[in-house]
Order: C-alpha cells, then sequence, then structure tokens
C-alpha cells in the first residue's frame, strides 16, 4: 500500500499529464506526476504550498 493518498489535479488534461497532490504523514504536501507516480515526489510545507497557488491563481486574473 502506498504511504500516500493522491488526489488528481481538477484541471487535469486528458492523457497522463497531470499533478498528483497528497498530505504526507509528517504534514507536509507532496506532489509527483501522473505519468510516473513512483518517481520523483516533490516535498514542500503546506505554507510554500498555498503561496504557489495563490501565485498560480492571481497571475491567471491578471494575464
Amino acid at each position: 500500500m502506498s504511504a500516500y493518498v493522491w488526489q488528481k489535479s481538477s484541471y487535469c488534461a486528458q492523457g497522463e499529464a497531470c499533478i498528483h497532490v497528497a498530505k504526507a504523514r509528517t504534514g507536509t504536501v507532496s506532489l509527483t506526476e501522473s505519468g510516473d507516480p513512483t518517481g520523483a515526489i516533490l516535498h514542500t510545507t503546506p505554507t510554500a504550498w498555498a503561496a504557489l497557488l495563490r501565485t498560480i491563481k492571481e497571475d491567471r486574473t491578471h494575464g
């Protein structure tokens, strides 16, 4: 059984071009690519993840 419960991005295109997100037991946020979910896993803090999402959303409304 995987140590993560992955949630697929709601903005996922068809195919394997998706980002999966999971909350790790340590409290960190983990990200992986759906094309290779057991490959590289990026770990970040909830604060940094929230800041990234805010920045992306702000850029979309200004561009």
